[in-house]
């Protein structure tokens, strides 16, 4: 049985090279509220790796990595809360 998780805001970061799709995601995390839903939409292999491990540091909780189409990649990922 799958679920589908419903994000609470989306960022589309397809055509932006680091460290912006990085600094955008982290900054976007920061004003959203513990459990919210962030949806990252983008296209730079990088990030794809780099969000990832930012996001332990941070104490985010990435979700889901799904390939969409090509270097397409969506990345959901459960907020921490701000500090």
């Amino acid at each position: 049985m799958s679920t589908t998780i419903t994000p609470t805001k989306t960022i589309d970061e397809c055509g932006k090279v680091c460290p912006y799709p990085d600094m955008d995601t982290m900054t976007t995390l920061k004003k959203m509220e513990k459990g919210e839903i962030l949806e990252v939409l983008l296209d730079y292999p990088l990030s794809v790796e780099r969000i990832p491990r930012g996001l332990k540091k941070q104490g985010h909780k990435l979700l889901a990595v799904e390939q969409i189409d090509g270097p397409k990649h969506r990345l959901l990922i459960e907020a921490y809360g701000r500090k």
